[in-house]
């Protein structure tokens, strides 16, 4: 159709046929619909560096990639698509629900392409946003596909739009596989969807350059066959070079086998306890009950590695040490696939690359355990919204075990298991908060990549280290206690940091003499009769008490106010001297609040954009 421009060569009204004019009054009357030409500046715009990406669905057809401007506080993103048909979707919601998300959509009418701010309701039908906040930059078809690059600000300050924040972020994602007059006639429920789970903000400093007399050794799966099945924990030992001198790893990233980028979702590699004198070879199911015994000793963490994650370098004055004496020649790989679509036949070589170095570094970094010890005395009750636990490394730790010019904090890796929905490090001195080490209010169980942080953390002797978890337990119907099963649950952040000390454990539980005082109360007051409390396991006492309001509240309670058990603990799994038990909670004066991000101007006006 020919153009007829009103005001710049950017914006101008499009005259329409009568067949079209009922699909542009649907636009009109929510806003003045006014138009992007994009084909008048198609090409104009400079190559964008796009350093972060990700294969969306599990056939590899819809790829993200972005940029992030701290500066402007936008995001800049590219969508291609392999095979465009009638249209696709990209959203953000809290947990990666169809419903109440924020999406950025591309539709065809039967004769025109739009490509639009959207939202859904509670019921996930789609409505246009009377606030355009996603502006289109660029739309062409390329040999490799269909390319969309758009950016929107962090925050908007529209409440139909997500927040965007440091921590995981839920994609989802979608195919329309017909045209639409309208967006009413879509509703999320009834098309092909998706979710990914990534860090879209990311720190903005260069990654340290490598020294000059770096190796690497690669930890890889031996050609699986990758099971079809949804879900498959693959495990294999692999050995280090005999004799292998002590080295420091400096830097380590994924190889992943092409083809299979949505399918691997995570990997890890686990250094053996040097107790262990051999581990036999095996490849095969982490779960299988055949596997030798030894795996069970091969949980230091040297390497982890999350579906979206970029490279992870050590600072330049520190390294992880690996080989020599006081070290496993034996490692174990763990690498989960996630095979929704139950592909079959799908090999698979991936894993890890570490690059390590001779020259060892000024420091040897450690890997400390922060938050809640793995123990039934810590529970959820069921039928909960939202529930906060709290593990703290108290002051009387850190003042025993942290050398006199402290600790600096680099990264972390947070861990809950499925009922998490959120998890914060704070930093406390002299009874105030100082800053946060790490925070996720988007945390899944299902994305645990190790994050750097933005600036490292000084911890000194005498400093408290606080975890709180949030955890949803509406599909429940019996209390989640702490431990080892994935249907129970932990609080952990285990924290990277330099230089290394024998301080492994710093974690808490409450008081059990004063969750014993608990259970006999609700005994008493829920007219039980007789406690018998002292003759049932703790699981067993969690089961019996009846979880009304009043019940729930009076655990929060006890959880926030009795006195804690301490574990403070060395790598060899021994206290440090002291006390431990019965210490009184840290006194905290909260003083941190949620991070603030300055609201954008308002991107093109209402309507959609037609592509």
């Amino acid at each position: 159709h020919q153009e007829t421009c009103l005001c710049s060569p950017y914006w101008c009204h499009l005259p329409w046929d009568s067949a079209q004019d009922v699909t542009i009054m649907y636009f009109t009357a929510l806003a003045a619909l006014l138009v992007i030409l994009v084909a008048s500046y198609q090409g104009a715009l400079p190559p964008l560096p796009m350093p972060f990406h990700i294969s969306l669905d599990p056939r590899g057809e819809l790829h993200l990639a972005w940029n992030i401007s701290y500066a402007s506080q936008m995001i800049y993103m590219e969508l291609r698509v392999a095979k465009l048909q009638q249209g696709v979707l990209l959203g953000m919601s809290d947990q990666g629900e169809l419903t109440n998300a924020d999406l950025v959509l591309l539709w065809n009418t039967g004769t025109k392409s739009y490509f639009g701010d959207a939202w859904s309701d509670s019921e996930g039908h789609v409505s246009l946003d009377s606030q355009q906040d996603y502006e289109l930059l660029e739309a062409q078809q390329k040999p490799d596909g269909y390319h969309l690059l758009f950016r929107r600000a962090f925050s908007t300050c529209d409440p139909r739009d997500y927040l965007i924040q440091e921590g995981t972020v839920h994609i989802i994602y979608g195919f329309l596989d017909g045209p639409l007059s309208s967006l009413e006639q879509l509703n999320l429920s009834r098309i092909h969807t998706g979710v990914q789970r990534v860090l879209m903000l990311r720190p903005d400093t260069p990654p340290p350059a490598l020294p000059p007399d770096v190796q690497t050794f690669e930890v890889r799966a031996p050609n699986v066959v990758i099971p079809a099945q949804e879900t498959t924990y693959w495990c294999f030992i692999q050995t280090l070079p005999e004799n292998m001198p002590r080295n420091h790893i400096v830097m380590y990233e994924s190889v992943i086998t092409p083809g299979n980028e949505a399918i691997v979702h995570h990997i890890e590699v686990f250094e053996c306890s040097p107790d262990v004198q051999t581990v036999p070879d095996y490849s095969g199911s982490c779960d299988d009950k055949m596997k030798p015994r030894q795996l069970n000793f091969c949980r230091h963490v040297l390497a982890a590695w999350a579906m979206g994650a970029e490279a992870f370098y050590y600072p330049p004055e520190a390294g992880l040490p690996v080989g020599g004496a006081g070290s496993s020649r034996y490692l174990r790989l763990e690498v989960h696939y996630h095979n929704p679509l139950l592909i079959s036949g799908r090999r698979d070589s991936s894993g890890i690359r570490l690059h390590y170095t001779p020259s060892l570094r000024r420091y040897d970094a450690g890997i400390m355990e922060l938050g809640l010890v793995y123990t039934p005395i810590m529970a959820v009750p069921p039928k909960q919204h939202t529930f906060y636990l709290s593990g703290y490394c108290s002051s009387k730790c850190t003042q025993a075990a942290l050398p006199s010019g402290g600790i600096f904090i680099f990264a972390s890796q947070l861990h809950t298991h499925l009922a998490g929905r959120a998890v914060r490090t704070v930093l406390v001195r002299g009874g105030s908060e100082l800053e946060v080490v790490q925070e996720d209010q988007h945390f899944s169980a299902h994305y645990q990549p190790i994050r750097t942080l933005r600036k490292a953390v000084h911890v000194l002797p005498g400093d408290v280290l606080i975890t709180k978890c949030t955890f949803n337990t509406e599909d429940r119907s019996k209390p989640t206690v702490g431990g080892f099963g994935i249907m129970e649950e932990m609080c952990v952040n285990y924290v990277h940091y330099y230089p290394r000390t024998m301080l492994e454990l710093c974690k808490t539980h409450v008081d059990m003499g004063y969750l014993q005082k608990f259970f006999n109360a609700m005994s008493r007051f829920q007219g039980s009769g007789e406690c018998v409390c002292g003759e049932l396991s703790v699981t067993q006492q969690y089961a019996q008490v009846h979880w009304n309001a009043f019940a729930v509240e009076v655990l929060d309670s006890l959880y926030n106010t009795a006195p804690i058990s301490m574990h403070c603990n060395q790598s060899d799994a021994r206290s440090f001297p002291g006390d431990w038990d019965q210490q009184p909670l840290p006194a905290v004066t909260s003083t941190l609040g949620k991070p603030h991000y300055p609201c954008k101007a308002r991107g093109p006006p209402s309507g959609a954009t037609p592509t």
